[in-house]
This record gives structure tokens, sequence and C-alpha cells, in this order.
């Protein structure tokens, strides 16, 4: 029997449920005599809704049938959506004519299903009860506005709102509001307040009106027109702010810009009483946090009388995004300990933490954990998870997220409405992680499934920075112009633009460089900001223009240790050494103090300038006068120092006495000073130190391979690529490109692709003719071959830096700077050669290899003969 395991609480309905004993007839024939034996009890609304099994209810429902009880359907039907039965609730509905007291039951229908969190069942309801006659009223349309807003669904909210407007309602406030509510939260902020503004021309807004479009602009970031309605509100139109009001108009306050409105808004808070709101609360508090005054965000959140746990995610967020992980994972800890539910914000907040720390397995960790305990990731969670694995380069983590994200976020049916929000940022965030994971084929496939016109800033940012930094950089130039040509809507943030140099300061591509600058300053980029300052600092000085990066420096309002670090390593990369010097001393005026990196780029620029005693001293003053510890990076750079310098002795000793193993690094400095200086037996050293520590790389071999053929020992050379064949390492091939007047062009050894290429091999013949004559040697212990001088001279006059050279003198006007990069570093036969063809052309030549820069002109080079 089912009824004695059910719980009934009213004496007149257990009598009837006891007394009818239809559960336990077996055929017609028992159900008649039982029915017929039941003492029957009347069923009256009061008993109806007492009910709150579905069992019970139905057979009630019989019992009414019996009795001939027509008049309780409506009873009934509350019965039903009482016990969560939508379908019989639905089906007794269907059989009532429409009349307009019984709509209230539709609505309770409508309103259960929004409280579900089941828009597209809202939909399905209202077009039932439309298609059965029924006429909605003025509670029917603020439900189904709602379930427009929560899709979010633009097209249908005007669809409805157009049936409210024929339908009579458009007068009527409660609905109204619901219109104003429905346009914010799906971004159409016109027609909110369009609707808003007719409102207050018929006079009839209310406090609900004024916050329905406070909250639309603050959702949509305009916090200077929120600010100015919630202004009107309270001053001219004299309506006293409810709690509601606060806690729409305090993210608006959250800008540094509105900061004291913030203040002001907090203490009327106080003032009224309605901090003690918990929702007022937890508003002040994310307010003060988003501001980065996490300390004046403790004070409120130690002062609330209640806290939920929208309060302790407040905290924890706000010092997460503050970059103060420890306060926050103290706070998450505490709130394990008091057994407060921790949901997927607070989860979301403390992987964030780790991701912008780039602790990417501690994030992957969190994350673990929040799986494990149940929680179910959100698309903000899945894009901070995603920004984790890109920062360790944990590609099947990513992939694993990326079906995470398939299965049960993103909306890849092709049915429903354009991506959302959350689709796209989990799209960006997956295009993002791949392009950092060195996936750049997968990321790109990512970006084209985004239409165009789905597209946005971040979409094409993501896509820029992943060619830019891990892919090919002329790839990101070419985007990033598709960007401009395409979408005329989209105008590139700061972060663009940063991504756009970081592609041209790898390529040398002044021209591109320059013009990204003249779009910032037409467009005022918040008088430059401070991250494109020093991006445009990189890019100037690995361009070959590091004058132009002092410049940009002097004009920059504020600096940061990047700024200074970056001029620093511009002046070292070109060879001026006094000038980074320079620099330091300023930067100690400031006063900044020097960290390890600092110390770093003083050392490259010593070394590069070839001022040994001036690199020692700041060696051995890092750690007795600044407090900075010497790590391995900073030895590799003092045996590089001591290496040009021809001292190899020092840099040997220098290496023995090192606190820590020596780092490939290191062993790959020495190796490199060997072969300027022709030490085979060091040389051979240094390399088997490289092999030890598994770090041989085509560089090594090849700096080895050069060695021996300067020593005339072929064999070993043979040796060395045999090597290299059975390791699998191969010899990158040298490369070179020129800016000429129509653009890049890109030479490789011995290259004929060209279609100038007869007019360059001419003119090149044409220079080694000329300078030949007033004293250039081919130096052809550069011609890795065992050949003859004279063919290794011919080898020699093939080299793509040479054909360059002679590309730039064919194509740009007399006087004009000729710039070369060189994906290898220059060899010594060319560094010869192009310093004799400078004192015979009128040309400055500019050249970068993977080293440094040489400034040849009138017959001599910047680098002094430290490269």
């Amino acid at each position: 029997m089912l009824l004695p395991c059910l719980p009934i609480n009213s004496k007149p309905l257990l009598s009837l449920l006891t007394n009818t004993r239809l559960l336990s007839c077996t055929t017609a024939s028992t159900s008649t005599s039982c029915i017929a034996c039941a003492t029957t009890i009347p069923i009256t609304p009061s008993i109806l809704k007492q009910c709150y099994s579905l069992t019970h209810a139905k057979l009630l429902h019989q019992q009414s049938v019996v009795q001939g009880l027509f008049s309780l359907v409506t009873n009934l039907v509350g019965t039903y959506v009482a016990c969560n039965s939508t379908a019989s609730a639905i089906s007794l509905l269907e059989r009532l004519p429409p009349s307009p007291s019984s709509v209230f039951w539709w609505n309770q229908l409508i309103r259960r299903a929004l409280h579900l969190g089941t828009p597209r069942h809202v939909f399905a309801l209202y077009r039932r009860m439309k298609s059965l006659g029924w006429t909605p009223d003025h509670y029917t349309f603020p439900f189904v506005f709602k379930a427009c807003a929560d899709l979010p669904s633009l097209s249908l909210g005007a669809s409805l709102h157009a049936t409210v407007s024929r339908s009579g309602f458009a007068s009527n406030v409660f609905v109204c509001n619901a219109v104003v509510a429905m346009y914010g939260k799906c971004g159409a902020l016109s027609h909110a307040r369009n609707m808003f503004d007719d409102l207050c021309r018929r006079g009839i807004q209310d406090l609900v009106s004024w916050n329905s479009v406070v909250s639309a602009y603050t959702r949509a970031s305009d916090a200077n027109t929120a600010l100015t309605l919630f202004h009107r509100m309270s001053a001219v139109h004299w309506m006293l702010p409810d709690a509601v009001s606060l806690v729409n108009i305090l993210p608006a306050c959250a800008s540094r810009a509105a900061s004291l409105h913030g203040r002001q808004v907090h203490g009327f808070a106080i003032r009224s009483g309605l901090v003690d709101d918990v929702f007022v609360g937890n508003a002040v508090v994310d307010m003060y946090a988003k501001r980065g005054k996490v300390e004046e965000a403790n004070k409120v959140f130690q002062r609330m009388r209640f806290k939920d746990v929208v309060s302790w995610n407040a905290m924890v967020t706000g010092y997460s995004q503050a970059g103060r992980l420890e306060h926050a994972l103290s706070l998450f800890e505490r709130m394990r300990e008091e057994n407060i539910e921790l949901d997927v914000v607070t989860w979301t907040a403390v992987i964030a933490g780790y991701a912008q720390r780039g602790q990417g397995c501690d994030a992957l960790d969190v994350f673990r954990q929040m799986c494990s305990c149940g929680s179910r990731p959100n698309a903000v969670t899945l894009v901070s998870s995603l920004s984790a694995c890109a920062s360790v380069g944990a590609l099947l983590h990513g992939k694993e997220t990326h079906c995470y994200a398939i299965k049960f976020i993103l909306n890849l049916d092709g049915h429903g409405p354009d991506p959302g929000d959350d689709d796209l940022k989990v799209i960006n965030g997956l295009i993002d992680m791949y392009a950092k994971c060195q996936s750049t084929e997968v990321a790109q496939k990512m970006f084209d499934s985004v239409s165009l016109k789905d597209r946005d800033v971040v979409t094409w940012t993501v896509m820029i920075g992943g060619y830019a930094q891990h892919g090919d950089a002329n790839d990101a130039l070419q985007l990033f112009s598709k960007m401009f040509k395409t979408d005329k809507s989209i105008k590139p943030n700061d972060y663009t633009l940063s991504c756009a140099l970081v592609a041209c300061a790898r390529l040398a591509a002044l021209r591109f460089g320059r013009q990204i600058h003249a779009y910032v300053l037409r467009n005022c980029y918040d008088s430059v900001m401070l991250f494109v300052a020093n991006c445009l600092i990189d890019m100037y000085s690995k361009s070959g223009d590091v004058d132009t990066a002092q410049i940009v420096f002097d004009n920059m309002p504020q600096r940061n240790a990047v700024s200074w670090t970056s001029l620093m390593t511009g002046y070292g990369m070109h060879g001026r050494g006094e000038d980074a010097l320079r620099v330091f001393g300023e930067m100690r005026k400031v006063p900044l103090v020097p960290d390890g990196i600092t110390f770093l780029v003083v050392l490259y620029a010593c070394s590069h300038s070839g001022m040994v005693d001036h690199g020692i001293n700041f060696f051995n003053r890092m750690s007795k006068d600044f407090g900075v510890d010497p790590g391995p990076e900073h030895y590799a750079c003092m045996v590089d120092l001591w290496g040009r310098a021809g001292r190899l002795g020092e840099a040997m000793k220098l290496i023995n006495e090192m606190p820590m193993e020596p780092t490939p690094a290191v062993w790959v400095a020495l190796l490199s000073a060997c072969r300027l200086h022709s030490n085979v037996e060091l040389g051979e050293f240094a390399a088997n130190r490289l092999l030890e520590l598994e770090s041989g790389n085509d560089g090594s071999y090849t700096l080895l391979s050069n060695i021996y053929a300067n020593a005339r020992r072929w064999k070993d050379v043979a040796r060395i690529r045999y090597m290299m064949k059975r390791t699998g390492i191969k010899k990158r091939p040298g490369c070179s490109w020129v800016q000429g007047r129509k653009g890049v062009a890109t030479f490789f050894v011995g290259d004929w692709s060209h279609s100038q290429s007869q007019q360059i091999y001419e003119t090149l013949a044409d220079l080694i003719q000329r300078i030949k004559a007033i004293g250039y040697v081919p130096q052809t212990s550069f011609a890795l071959h065992d050949v003859d001088d004279e063919e290794k001279g011919d080898l020699l006059f093939e080299h793509s830096e040479k054909l360059a050279l002679a590309y730039g003198i064919l194509t740009l006007p007399p006087g004009a700077p000729i710039r070369i990069t060189k994906n290898l570093r220059i060899c010594g036969d060319c560094h010869s050669a192009i310093t004799y063809i400078s004192k015979i052309i009128e040309h400055e030549i500019i050249l970068r290899d993977s080293n440094r820069f040489h400034h040849f002109k009138n017959g001599s080079c910047s680098c002094k003969g430290y490269w």
C-alpha cells in the first residue's frame, strides 16, 4: 500500500483517502464496488490546498469527477501546480474556457518556469496560452519580458513589445518597466532610454522605472550616464533611493573617475540604514574591491552584521584581482573552515588569481578540486582555466577544457540565437590558449569559426597576439591590417596595438611600426598608455632607431621599470653602452630599485660595448650594494663579457666558481667566445658539457663546426654534421630581409627566386670588385666546406645578407638608410665586406642579426669588433 508511506497532515484528507481504496482494486468490477462502498466526504478548496503529493492530487481529482464537482477545476489546477505537475495543470487549463480570473494559473506556470531558469519553456507556455484563446494580463507580460532578457533575445523582446502596444498595456507602468529592463539586459540601450523617456513624458514613471534605466546604463558600462540619471532621480525628481537603487548604481561607482560618487553613495547607505541590507553591503564591498581599495572593502566586510556567500566572494575576488593572492587564499580557507558553501564564483576567483600570477599548475589543481566537489564551471571559470593552460603550455588540459566547453557551455547546434557574450569569451580564451601553446593552426580555425559580425576586438587581439609572440609575425601584421579593412566598427584597443608592435619589433618592420605610432597619436589613446609606450620603445629599438625610442621615453608622462629597462636594452643592442649606463644612472635617481632584470640588461650592454671593467664592477656590486644575488643568467652574461674580450681564462675561472650548476646559456656563451678566438680545445669542452645537458641545438653544433672548419679539421666538421643528421637536428638556413621601396624582400643563401635576381647579382659582383681594389680580402674560413679558396669565395658571395644589401642599393634612393635583418648571426666575411662597402656608397647600413645591431658607415661598424 502506498498511502501509509505518504505524509498527510489534514484529518479530512486522511479520512477521505483512507476510505477510498481505489489502489487495492484489481478489476473493473471490484473498482465499482469499492467506489460504491467509499464513504463520501465532500471535496472542498481547503482540502485541495492541503494536498502536496501528486498521487493524492490525482486521487482527489478522480473523486471530484465522481462527485461531479466541476467547479473545483481551477482549484485542482492550483493543486497540480503546488505538486510541480505542470503537464497535469496544463491539461486541465486546456479544457477550461478562457477567463480573466483563470489567467492567474497561466501566470503561475510561467512564473514557475522562469524561477527554474527555463526561459524557453516560458515562451512555450506563453504561445500555448495564446493559441488556446487566453488573453495575457499585466502580470503575464513582465514574466515573459524577463525571459527575453534571460536568454537574451532582442528580437523576441521587440516582438513582445509590439504585442503589448497593440494590447492596450502601453500605459501600464508595471509592464513598461519590464520593457525598459528587457531592452537594457539585451544591450539595446537606445530602446531602453526611449521607453523610459516616453514614461517620463507621460508622467507615469516610478522608482522602478528609474532603477531599470540606471541598471541598463550600468550594465552597458556607461557609468557617467548612470550617475547622471541617479542624480536626476534623487536631486531633481526627489525620489528617495531604495536598496535596489543603490545596488544598481554602486557598480558604476567602481571606476576611478567616480570614486567620490562611490563614497557618497556609501555615506547615504549608512545614513539611511540601507547598508544593513546584505545586498547593499555586498555591492559596497564589491565597489571598493573593484577600485583596488581592498582595505576599505575589508572594513565594510568586517562590519556587515550578516554575510552570505556573495559577501565572501566579493572579498576573495577583490584580493585576487588586486594581486594579493595570499589574502584571497586565506579567506578561501576560512570559508571552508566555517562551512560556507563554495560556489562557482569562489572557485573561479582563486583560479583566476593563480592564472594572473602565471601559476598555471596551481590554477589547474584548484580547477580539479572544484570539479571533484561537484561545482559546475561556468564560462568565466573556463576562461580562467584556459588562461592557466596558456601560461604553462598545458595543451592537453586545454583540449580537455575545450571538450567540456563544447558539451556544456558553447551553443554549437546552429539553432539558437547568435553567440552570446559567454560563448564568445570562451572561444576567445580557446584561441588564446591554442596560440600560446603554439598550435596556431588550431587557433586560426577557431578564429575562422567566428563569423565576421560576431568577432569583437578581443577575438582579433588574441589571434594577432598569438601570431606576434608564438607564430609568424608577418601573419600578425597581415591580420592587423585585415581587421581595419574588413570590419570598420572594430577599433583596436591598447592590447591590440601592443601585439602589433611586438610583431613589428620581431620583424624590425620600422615603417609599419611608425604607422601604428601615428595611429596611436591621432586617436589619443589616453596620451599613449604606459604599456603601449613601452612597446613603442621596444619596437623602435629593435627596428634600428634607438634615438626615436629615447624621444618616446622622454615624452612619457609616467614610466615603470619596463620603460627604463627597454631603453637600456635598446642602447645595449646598438653597442651604445655609455648611453645605457647613463639611463641606468637616471633610473636610480627616480628612484627605482634595480632588480635582477635591470642588472642583466646592464651587463648585456657592457658586454656588447666592450666595457669589461664596468661590467665587472656592476657584477661585483650587485649583491653587496643592491641586495641582488647573481643568477645563472648573470653568470652567462659575464662569461660572454670575458669571452668577447678574449679573456677565456677568466671566463673559465668564473664558471668554476659559480655557486650553482652552469646552465646551457653559460656554455653557449663560452662556445661562442671560442669560435671568435679560435680556441678549439676549450670549444670542444664547452660543446661536450652542452651534450651532457642534452641542450645541443643547431646553433651549438654550428659553432663547434665553425671552430673545426677554421682549424681545417674537416673530418671533425663531417663528424659534427653526421651527429646532427643522426639526432635529427637541422641547421636553420640563413635568411635576410630588407625594407625596399615597394615593401620587404626576403633572401636565402644563393637565392635566385627574386624577379630582379640578375640585377642583384650583377650589382653585388660590381661591389665586390670595387672593395677588393681598396683592400677587401674574402675570409674563406667562414665557408664551411673542404674546397679550394676560389670556390669558398663564390660560396661567401651568395650569403643572404649580401644579396639583401645589393637589393637595397638597387631600390632605395641615395642617402636612405638600408635596414637589413638576419635570422642568424652575421658571418665574419659579410661583416668585413659590408664594412668596406659602406666606404663606397652613400647609404648607412643598419643590420640586425640574432645578437645585436651593426651600424655600418664610412668604413666602420658600431660594434667595434664586439659581436
